[in-house]
């Protein structure tokens, strides 16, 4: 098969899909033509290169790559499809931040962390949003559930790993004394605001338990 016609195929391929395709998808994809990791590589790295100056993109995500509008055009695409975004509770945020910057963690100890019980809705909507899943279970009395993020999360924020993760205050507006009482400052090290967020000990566990 002429490369030509090969990366219309897999830009067809990508454009049509509703989720990211993977270069590891493709290959399956491709098994009956022998065709090598390289060349699909070159080849996506070419469509990037066609679609950089136009109006969508082909950008690469956690599970693999997506055509999606460009931030020049994003602006006048929401205003053609005026859809409400859905409001999340600040409850449901302090949550979401504490598992992402914190995990793995358990549901108790977000609670010690924020002071109050957490909703049941608040876990079951991040869930099923497909933002956090269950990692596994601690191993104390009850074997309460450990929490983590998941490879939707960082589609859904155009990320590929734990290490592009933005600042806290890009997902929740927290004062730096709102910051010291959730546990997301080091106040070991004068609170810095430049410290890294992200537990060095739960990137490695998630980096090997995100699927």
């Amino acid at each position: 098969m002429k490369n030509s016609k090969l990366k219309k195929i897999i830009e067809s391929l990508i454009f049509s899909s509703s989720s990211p395709i993977s270069i590891k998808e493709l290959r399956n994809f491709f098994s009956d033509e022998k065709i090598s990791l390289k060349l699909l590589e070159e080849l996506i790295s070419e469509l990037q290169i066609q679609y950089l100056n136009s109006g969508v993109n082909l950008k690469k995500v956690s599970t693999g790559y997506r055509f999606q509008v460009s931030e020049e055009c994003n602006e006048w695409v929401t205003n053609f499809y005026p859809e409400k975004p859905q409001k999340y509770s600040r409850a449901l945020m302090e949550t979401l931040a504490l598992i992402i910057y914190k995990q793995p963690i358990t549901r108790t100890e977000i609670e010690a962390v924020r002071g109050v019980s957490v909703s049941s809705n608040i876990i079951k909507t991040l869930i099923e949003r497909e933002w956090i899943k269950i990692l596994g279970y601690k191993d104390v009395p009850g074997k309460p559930a450990i929490f983590g993020s998941t490879k939707e999360f960082l589609d859904s924020h155009n990320l590929t790993t734990l290490n592009q993760l933005p600042k806290l205050d890009d997902i929740i507006e927290l004062s730096e004394q709102e910051k010291q009482q959730l546990g997301l400052l080091d106040t070991n090290l004068n609170n810095e605001k430049d410290n890294d967020l992200i537990d060095p000990k739960a990137e490695e566990y998630n980096e090997d338990n995100i699927h």
